[in-house]
């Protein structure tokens, strides 16, 4: 793997932009667009934005925890960083395409690597149609929202809501319903990765509801498609010995 030229990009904390000074000073420092590898500093709420802001570079992305949870990060550690640049495991990552519709009819889209997740706007239950591939599955659903995951994403808003931990080499999507009251035993799905998933919100102007994916928010959603985006693919960089694989898997086995 050619690394002669890397790029530094660093959240905005403290702790983070000391790290980026010592770090360009001590092997130097090209534009993202020019780097053969871009290494991010901090959490893995900035290794998301990095991972959007550099959708069109193609370079893979290592990153180092200089934040708080640091699940997509490595370790921090300034010495020997090209011999760990060379030895990392690759892993690819596809996003979503999140095309949502507005009670206005304006139509907005935006990607998702985490999830695209649907949430009640007012104290007023949603109510869901959900269809998978064409075929409604749901006819109705009451609830607080409902959120559609990729395995990457699979260890955050989607484990909190109770949905299952997706292996990354599993090529499968977690549906997951929030504080579902109707139907009442209904948990979740999970679908293929080439599933087209389509939401219609019910009575929408009774109870409004929002669409997120990852950054982007759209309020007042009439309907939402997604399906993943099979044309993008994203690479992050992992050491060896603590791959994104194993910690997916570790997680399916915390108390």
């Amino acid at each position: 793997m050619d690394i002669e030229n890397i790029a530094f990009v660093a959240a905005r904390t403290p702790e983070a932009q000391e790290s980026l000074r010592r770090l360009k000073h001590r092997y130097g420092h090209v534009a993202p667009e020019r780097a053969d590898i871009i290494v991010a500093l901090g959490g893995d709420g900035f290794m998301l934005e990095t991972l959007h802001a550099t959708l069109n570079h193609k370079q893979a992305i290592f990153g180092m925890n200089r934040g708080t949870v640091g699940f997509l990060m490595n370790a921090f550690r300034e010495d020997r960083l090209t011999e760990r640049l060379r030895a990392a495991a690759r892993v690819t990552l596809t996003p979503l395409g999140m095309r949502a519709t507005t009670a206005q009819q304006e139509t907005i889209e935006a990607l998702a690597i985490n999830e695209v997740a649907l949430l009640r706007q007012s104290r007023q239950a949603a109510k869901l149609r959900i269809r998978v591939d064409g075929t409604v599955r749901l006819e109705e659903m009451v609830c607080d929202g409902v959120l559609l995951s990729t395995a990457a994403g699979s260890t955050a808003y989607n484990a909190s809501a109770h949905g299952p931990i997706l292996p990354l080499g599993a090529n499968v999507l977690a549906l997951t319903p929030i504080s579902v009251f109707r139907p009442r035993r209904w948990r979740g799905a999970v679908l293929p990765n080439t599933a087209r998933v389509d939401i219609e919100i019910l009575e929408q102007l009774k109870r409004p509801v929002s669409a997120a994916a990852d950054f982007t928010e759209v309020r007042d959603v009439v309907r939402v498609n997604i399906a993943e985006r099979r044309d993008l693919a994203l690479t992050l960089l992992f050491d060896p010995e603590h791959n994104l694989e194993e910690r997916i898997l570790r997680e399916q086995f915390m108390p």
